[in-house]
């Protein structure tokens, strides 16, 4: 699953070619995704004007006039800006097409996607109105994570990843990050400390804006906006990597499963 910075590295992708443009049409080849395209969205998007391109967990917001289209590209999907002449794949399911013949094309093979218009706030749509705050932002630290933490017998990974606890943090990089914290993935989190804590949300962002800059996690289904793959996957410090040596003791790295997620760890470092 495209994770937040194979997302926000998508965002950064389609920006330059889609804020500022209108839409002149919306072409829909396959409604069936996670939740049904709805019809009105071929009447309400055309005569449009992307305003802001935006991000809030794993949802991309194109903020216009009158409304917001989020997307959200589930499990496997990818954004591309094209031609309107490129012509569609099987898995193309839809595009936004722009004065000017450029299309924001939605590709999809698994659709568990989504393409939704609001025209109300967007923080007030079901989706994201129970997100909790961005882990990159200042409201997600340490202080917070611990009062989450308080009392709770779930794994501390679980925590990491309950959107309401900190918005959009996936699988991969919470094993990442929990690694460079020395924080055991399956420690209760109502046994670590405020100090550990604190540290944890370090690495969160750490990790992330790391990811971020090297353009995502290459995952399987994932490209980037501009059609090249990410490079971060190179760079994992454990994710994936059981079996392997500790990048920081040379002990060998090990793998469980934590519910549906694989965790990977370091024995003697993550306690």
């Amino acid at each position: 699953m495209p994770e937040l910075p194979e997302v926000e590295t998508t965002r950064r992708g389609i920006l330059p070619h889609v804020q500022g443009a209108r839409v002149a049409e919306v072409i829909v080849r396959n409604a069936r995704l996670r939740w049904k395209v709805e019809p009105g969205l071929k009447r309400e998007l055309p005569g449009q004007t992307v305003r802001a391109v935006e991000r809030r967990a794993k949802y991309l917001l194109l903020r216009c006039d009158a409304g917001t289209l989020i997307l959200h590209l589930g499990m496997s999907g990818s954004l591309r800006v094209l031609g309107q002449a490129a012509p569609p794949a099987k898995h193309d399911h839809l595009d936004i097409v722009f004065d000017g013949g450029l299309c924001l094309r939605l590709r999809d093979p698994r659709r568990f996607g989504a393409a939704l218009w609001t025209r109300t706030d967007p923080a007030r749509h079901p989706l994201l109105s129970r997100l909790g705050p961005e882990p990159l932002s200042g409201e997600f630290n340490g202080d917070g994570l611990y009062r989450h933490a308080s009392a709770r017998r779930a794994a501390i990974k679980q925590l990491l990843m309950d959107s309401r606890v900190v918005a959009g943090i996936g699988n991969i990089y919470a094993n990442e990050a929990l690694f460079l914290a020395g924080i055991h993935p399956s420690r209760a989190a109502g046994k670590v400390s405020r100090a550990r804590c604190a540290r944890l949300a370090q690495a969160v962002k750490q990790v992330l804006r790391e990811a971020i800059v090297q353009g995502g996690t290459t995952l399987r289904d994932f490209r980037r906006s501009d059609g090249e793959p990410g490079y971060f996957a190179q760079q994992l410090r454990v994710y994936g990597r059981a079996g392997e040596p500790c990048p920081r003791c040379t002990t060998t790295l090990q793998h469980q499963r934590q519910g549906q997620r694989s965790s990977y760890y370091c024995a003697r470092c993550q306690r």
